[in-house]
């Protein structure tokens, strides 16, 4: 198949993009998967944007032009020759010369920004956690593994709120689903591996059947999983919620009646054969087991074999 499947995931930083991607590339197959952050089109390196006083979600703090010309190459099977920015230094670094794969996921913070990127997605996939959930990932995320302080982390969240509220979070416009992990009650201490998730589901792409999926449960299914209508920006999209508590025998019920709809998925759904679907990591480095995670990374990957049948 000479044009790659693309998939967006777009979200705010620290909002959970990379542990969903690395997630959907561990199920796929890395040898299939390319990975492209769009951090990597920065137009200043930290110490030119604390200078002019710009965060990193300003599109003019973009190479917005390059991203959405690396994009439509991508979508037509051509390489590119990719910039490199390192979170680590806060610069850049050679850039790489990047060969789509079969599939190619692109996270990032302004992935939908222009009507050109968004054509080049066959999915689009926006997370929006709470925000208070997303500063306590950032503080730890940042803290432990680009050397700043608590303080900083914070004092940096607050000065990126404006360009949050005007440039990030209006992207979620343009996604076919919604995802947000969220703790059952809200005032209950974070905890990845027992987190809710809400998946809003657009019908801008055709979703599986989760009435019928649910009612094939026998009412098992009914405490764990919930499907409801409700208006989004103002229109009418189904939800999606799972429990953060629900067990390995309710999510397989639902799991494998998705996956028979199609061959590949059935064996992605067998955990003997994959055994990191749905696996996150603890807040003290422990592997935590998230079957709302399991969940939400199928019904991605679902979405993206769907959309192999268009080529074929």
């Amino acid at each position: 198949m000479s044009c790659p499947i693309i998939l967006g995931i777009v979200g705010d930083s620290a909002a959970g993009k990379t542990t969903l991607t690395r997630g959907i590339a561990q199920i796929l197959g890395p040898e299939n998967v390319t990975l492209i952050c769009t951090d990597d089109y920065h137009r200043y390196d930290r110490t030119e944007r604390a200078k002019l006083g710009i965060t990193a979600l300003h599109p003019d703090c973009n190479h917005l032009d390059i991203m959405q010309q690396h994009l439509s190459l991508l979508r037509t099977g051509q390489p590119i020759l990719k910039p490199v920015y390192s979170h680590q230094t806060g610069s850049f670094e050679a850039p790489k010369y990047i060969k789509p794969s079969k599939f190619v996921i692109i996270e990032g913070l302004l992935g939908y920004s222009t009507r050109a990127a968004r054509d080049a997605y066959d999915v689009k996939v926006y997370l929006a956690p709470p925000e208070k959930l997303r500063a306590t990932w950032k503080v730890k995320r940042d803290t432990q593994k680009r050397g700043y302080t608590p303080e900083q982390v914070l004092e940096e969240l607050e000065k990126r709120e404006p360009d949050s509220q005007q440039f990030i979070r209006p992207q979620r416009q343009w996604s076919d689903i919604v995802v947000s992990f969220y703790p059952p009650n809200e005032n209950e201490d974070e905890s990845n591996g027992h987190l809710n998730v809400r998946l809003v589901l657009r019908p801008t792409i055709p979703h599986p059947d989760f009435t019928e999926i649910i009612e094939a449960g026998n009412g098992d299914l009914e405490s764990a999983v919930r499907l409801g209508l409700v208006r989004d920006m103002g229109k009418p999209v189904d939800v999606l919620e799972v429990d953060g508590h629900a067990t390995l025998e309710q999510v397989n019920k639902i799991e494998h009646i998705m996956c028979s709809d199609m061959p590949y998925l059935k064996s992605i759904c067998d955990r003997e054969i994959n055994p990191e679907l749905g696996k996150i990591a603890g807040t003290t480095g422990e592997t935590l087991q998230s079957y709302p995670l399991a969940l939400t990374q199928l019904i991605i990957t679902y979405h993206m074999l769907k959309a192999t049948q268009i080529y074929q």
